[in-house]
């Protein structure tokens, strides 16, 4: 006679089942987060749960968001928001929370993942301000990806990176009350006020 397997046990079995930290593979990665409404990461076989984003940083999000799509539309280009994963490189994905291409048909544009993007954006997670701030920066410069984008709520603050050779130089940091322009797309600009007064 068979015995009913209590939550408990059943989150045991599966914790036993997955790989441990720095066992990680592609194939795993992907297959737990295709099963996840998490934002999960990947370098180098270890995985990193991120922290549900709060309020602020959707409304942030949500208004880059728009104003990136109202003027891809228009060029010819396309944006998305996280979740969607991007590879780095075999063995290390992350999950921009905007992410670009200037031309909707770019052939990185997979539906698994994307394999690059010309430009990305970041906000600042309080959480950890180095992930975005330095690892995410060093990881985005590893993948090539042009231009970075870096949105600190903390100080109110967007870096604007642009990458040259394998390294990104901050082509400008912009201020509340200043007009953010984008290296790639110069006729985009936004309002840093309107950024973060966003809600």
């Amino acid at each position: 006679m068979s015995t009913m397997t209590t939550p408990q046990e059943l989150a045991n079995l599966i914790l036993d089942l997955l790989p441990e930290q720095g066992d990680w593979s592609d194939q795993a990665y992907l297959w737990l987060t295709d099963r996840s409404n998490h934002l999960i990461e990947l370098t180098d076989g270890y995985i990193e749960v991120l922290p549900m984003p709060t309020q602020r940083h959707q409304a942030i999000l949500r208004f880059l968001f728009l104003a990136f799509h109202a003027y891809l539309q228009q060029h010819g280009g396309s944006v998305f928001f996280a979740p969607l994963r991007l590879q780095i490189r075999p063995g290390k994905f992350r999950e921009p929370d905007l992410i670009l291409v200037q031309d909707a048909h770019d052939s990185r544009r997979q539906d698994q993942y994307w394999l690059g993007a010309d430009l990305v954006v970041e906000v600042v997670s309080p959480d950890n301000p180095e992930r975005d701030l330095v690892e995410k920066r060093r990881d985005y410069a590893e993948a090539r990806i042009p231009e970075y984008w870096i949105v600190n709520p903390q100080d109110e603050t967007i870096a604007v990176l642009r990458l040259e050779e394998i390294h990104y130089v901050e082509h400008h940091r912009y201020q509340r009350g200043t007009t953010p322009r984008s290296v790639l797309f110069p006729a985009f600009a936004v309002s840093t006020s309107a950024v973060f007064n966003a809600n």
